[in-house]
């Protein structure tokens, strides 16, 4: 059965494996990381459809999801309500904080936690956690430091991918997969 092409080596699978909650950010991921603004002042974000039914299916497989963004948008709230996503933090540059306090509240922890970001605020939530995450236009350093890097950029499947990597070290994407044929 087709599906992205992940090299899950022993190691990433192990990072994956324990993952309960799946966090994102928001620019850079499941956006492009383009900032639009109408003449009246107005933001307009892009998400891509592939990310949404990618956060679906973790949650299917029992998998919490969030989002932690550096900004604050109401695209952004009203995405993450059409997705049924359980945690929303807005205008959190300090990402590992929110997360740590997210933790606390959900009794989730940095090792049943993935992290995919792109820029240096997600870094240390990106070094935190069981299973970290990027994208192949993210800035080198996290890059670098992330357990996994996506083949697609933000907005354009990155968060998808991400997503099906962890169901695919669970063991779960080809059930899924199946259920829709």
């Amino acid at each position: 059965m087709s599906s992205w092409k992940f090299d899950l080596t022993p190691e990433l699978r192990q990072k994956a494996l324990p993952v309960r909650l799946a966090v994102f950010d928001v620019d850079g991921i499941l956006t492009s990381g383009q900032l639009l603004f109408l003449p009246d002042g107005q933001e307009v974000k892009q998400f891509n459809t592939l990310d949404g039914l990618g956060i679906k299916l973790l949650q299917q497989a029992g998998i919490e999801t969030a989002i932690i963004t550096g900004r604050r948008s109401p695209q952004v709230e009203l995405r993450a309500k059409s997705l049924g996503i359980t945690y929303l933090e807005q205008g959190r540059e300090d990402k590992l904080t929110a997360l740590q306090e997210l933790w606390q509240r959900s009794g989730h922890s940095a090792e049943s936690t993935a992290y995919i970001g792109d820029d240096w605020p997600d870094l240390s939530a990106i070094r935190a956690v069981s299973f970290g995450a990027t994208v192949p236009n993210g800035h080198p350093l996290v890059i670098e430091h992330a357990d996994w890097c996506s083949s697609r950029t933000g907005g354009s499947g990155a968060g998808r991918e991400f997503c099906e990597l962890i169901l695919e070290a669970q063991g779960k994407l080809r059930a899924i997969q199946e259920s829709y044929l």
